[in-house]
């Protein structure tokens, strides 16, 4: 999938100059997010040290990203944004990007140059999907298996995950559509490169969830991403997609008896956006939290506490060991040459453009 930019809008300059010009800043600020390890990590790399800055400035926590979008919508209709700062995925920014929900920016303007002397654009490139988003990670959706519960024969592909006549036991999958649909289109024999094209038809859809109906009655469905460790930890599944550092956590840091099933990982990315319609002073304390929490060393500090790879090409080479376990995190990164020999690239224009109505059929699917 080829990641395009859209042109600037001119209403980004307005956006830009409030941001950098703005004399009155808000004293508070409400940061959305996901809770779990992949916060404690954007807390301890960014929020912990700006607010150390910034002492007269506090800061607080909403759990809420996996429903950014439904709510930003609810927000906008009442008139009453609450929000800030929103991390959401790359598809949930299209969306909210295309509904005018999420604001337009000049990266170049309103983000900090890499160490290494390149522009926001340049440093950023391709994963600039939009003009609204600003990435930080780049993450993957895969699979954990309990080492102890799969025999001699641990699972080498995605999809052992519908043998279950080999690996008996119950698996645990995200309560969405995707992802499960293009593992399953996969494993019923689409080519990767046909998958999207396939599941762009109905008789697309109907097979790939005639595909999960063969291990739906074994499946564990979650929402939030610390369930499926927590799944493996106590042995109530098998096997389960969840997010690579969220698995990372449970092997490196918690000792689990878990392992990492990288075949056909989702890659994915995770990222800022600034709701549209806050009011100036708190627009240019986001602006400012922005600017400093996407800056080369800030991204780079993140990869010390959650096995994501930085967004910025200049944070790359700052990636170092993990700040309590001492081990290298290169690694760990779903990005390391040795765990992306076949990886899938999420489309997320096609995601932002068919999510709704994929969202009924799967949920209509689920409660048959």
């Amino acid at each position: 999938m080829k990641l395009s930019k859209l042109l600037l809008a001119t209403s980004a300059l307005t956006v830009a100059g409030v941001g950098a010009n703005a004399q009155e800043m808000a004293d508070s600020m409400t940061l959305v997010s996901w809770g779990g390890a992949y916060q404690d990590s954007q807390n301890k790399a960014y929020l912990e040290p700006y607010l150390e800055a910034h002492p007269d400035v506090s800061a607080s926590w909403d759990e809420s990203s996996a429903e950014a979008v439904a709510k930003l919508r609810a927000m906008n209709e009442a008139g009453n944004i609450t929000w800030d700062l929103v991390d959401v995925v790359a598809s949930d920014a299209l969306r909210l990007c295309d509904e005018g929900l999420a604001m337009e920016l000049d990266f170049n303007e309103v983000l900090a140059e890499g160490d290494d002397g390149s522009s926001p654009e340049d440093d950023f490139g391709d994963l600039l999907i939009n003009d609204c988003f600003v990435p930080q990670i780049v993450y993957s959706t895969t699979f954990g298996y309990r080492t102890d519960m799969v025999g001699d024969t641990p699972p080498t592909s995605v999809c052992d995950v519908f043998d279950l006549e080999t690996y008996p036991g119950k698996r645990a999958l995200q309560k969405r559509p995707i992802d499960n649909m293009e593992w399953a289109l996969f494993c019923d024999g689409v080519e990767k490169d046909e998958i999207y094209d396939v599941l762009g038809t109905d008789e697309g859809v109907d097979r790939a969830l005639a595909k999960l109906d063969t291990i739906k009655d074994q499946v564990v469905w979650w929402s939030a991403g610390a369930e499926t460790p927590q799944l493996l930890a106590d042995g109530e599944v098998v096997m389960g997609s969840t997010f690579n550092g969220r698995l990372f956590s449970a092997i490196a840091e918690q000792d689990q008896p878990i392992d990492m099933l990288w075949d056909m990982q989702s890659f994915d990315l995770d990222g800022w956006i600034i709701p549209e319609g806050l009011p100036e002073d708190r627009l240019a304390r986001a602006m400012d939290f922005l600017k400093f929490a996407t800056d080369t060393q800030r991204l780079a500090d993140q990869a010390k506490y959650i096995s994501y790879g930085p967004a910025r090409d200049s944070s790359a080479p700052l990636v170092g060991q993990h700040a309590e376990l001492g081990i290298e995190m290169a690694p760990h990164m779903p990005t390391d040459p040795a765990n992306a020999t076949n990886v899938h690239l999420y489309d997320y224009e096609w995601w932002a453009d068919n999510r709704d109505d994929l969202d009924a059929k799967f949920q209509s699917w689920l409660a048959q």
